[in-house]
Order: C-alpha cells, then structure tokens, then sequence
C-alpha cells in the first residue's frame, strides 16, 4: 500500500495526541508515535495499530534515529506533528535554571530539531505538512509561566519563519495556538456544556490544515472554547 499517507507525532500521550492517532489511523495513515517513555503508548498502540518510537526529542542522536527507524518501516513521513512541552512554574527570581533550560529544550529546541528532520526528508520529494502545537503562552506571557513563555513564543517563531521559507518549496507549516484547557473524560473543570477543547475536534483541524490547498494555505490557527475570553 504505497500510496498510504504516513503521520509521525512526536510528544504523545493521551489527549490531543491520541485523538490525533486515532484520526489519522482512521483516515488509512501508516501512524507512528513517539514519547520519551515508547512503553507508555501501548493502548493506543493497540487501538491504532500504530507503531511506538523512544525519542527524547531534544537530543539530535534520537531524532536523526527516530526519522531513520519511521522511514525505513513505514515510510517518509506525509506530515510531521510536534506536540511535545515541559513546563515549570514559580516566581520568576525563584525559578531553577536547570528547570528553565529543560523547558526550553524540550517546547521550543527539540521542535526545531524535529522540524529540521522533518525539513531534510521533504523537501527532496517536494511535498510535506509540519504542525506545531503552540498554546495561549504562544503569545501571551503569564505570570509565574515565563520558561514556557519563552519556549511557546520560540517555537511559534520557528514556524513563522519556516513557512516563509519553505512554503514556496511546497511544505506546508502550520502552528496551532491552542488557546484553552483540553478536556480529558468526563472533565468540564465547572466550564459548562463544551467549555473546554475537545481533542477529537482540535485533532480534525489539524487534519483539515494538512489537507488544505496549496492556493490556500493556513500558517496558523487560534483555538479556543465559545466561552474563553482572548
């Protein structure tokens, strides 16, 4: 089945990575699926009959690896998803270094390192979909949340400037500000009928962003519930 579409996402787990799995299997995608901790993606392994990767996304060695292995198994990836983060909280003259570094390096360097990866194996056939999952940090520092400020707004100038650049090569980038809570089961956290992001529903815009034409593409999305303030 060559002509099947293959989907790599990178940063999964449960929520909007799942739903991503799920969506793309269901739309006949050779899926792979990678997380730090490949074990932990067994279920929706299972579920999907996608194939699980270990990929500490901020290490080069396990990127270049990670793209070798999903290409020689199920193919150079249609469409490239970097969902992966780390945040660390505090009062700004509190925070850890080390803590600051490791948010950086995982939201915003290992997203260049995957997209760089994702780039180089490409833009050789012409054609391809990079997404960034960005979110209300993406362009709005809160208090207290500065290393994820930081790594949300540099990821979402990565994707900013990779578009500029690689859209007229014919890859299409795309950054999703997902700008709300994401709903887990049976979880409204007291914000009433579809108060929070439904993963199902965030994982069809991407699709619909993949699928989009060419004389109509779409750099980047805002997502939020009908009630959220922005």
């Amino acid at each position: 089945m060559a002509d099947r579409e293959v989907a790599l996402i990178v940063g999964a787990g449960h929520g909007l990575s799942a739903a991503l799995a799920r969506l793309f299997a269901a739309e006949g995608m050779r899926v792979g699926l990678a997380a730090r901790s490949g074990g932990k993606l067994d279920a929706l392994v299972g579920e999907t009959g996608a194939r699980a990767y270990a990929c500490d996304a901020s290490r080069r060695e396990d990127v270049d690896r990670l793209f070798a292995a999903v290409t020689a198994d199920l193919g150079i990836p249609d469409v490239v998803v970097y969902n992966a983060s780390f945040r660390t909280r505090g009062p700004f003259v509190e925070l850890d270094p080390a803590g600051v570094e490791k948010s950086l390096m995982v939201t915003c360097y290992g997203g260049f390192l995957v997209a760089q990866a994702a780039a180089r194996i490409m833009l050789p056939r012409g054609r391809g979909t990079i997404l960034l999952t960005g979110a209300s940090a993406s362009v709005k520092g809160y208090a207290n949340s500065a290393p994820f400020a930081m790594g949300k707004f540099g990821l979402r100038g990565l994707a900013q400037s990779m578009a500029r650049e690689l859209a007229p090569k014919n890859i299409h980038v795309g950054h999703f500000v997902i700008d709300g809570g994401i709903a887990q089961q049976n979880d409204t956290r007291g914000r009433g009928s579809d108060g929070l992001l439904q993963p199902d529903a965030i994982a069809r815009s991407y699709l619909h962003v993949h699928r989009q034409h060419r004389s109509a593409w779409t750099w980047e999305i805002e997502l939020r519930p009908w009630v959220e303030p922005f």
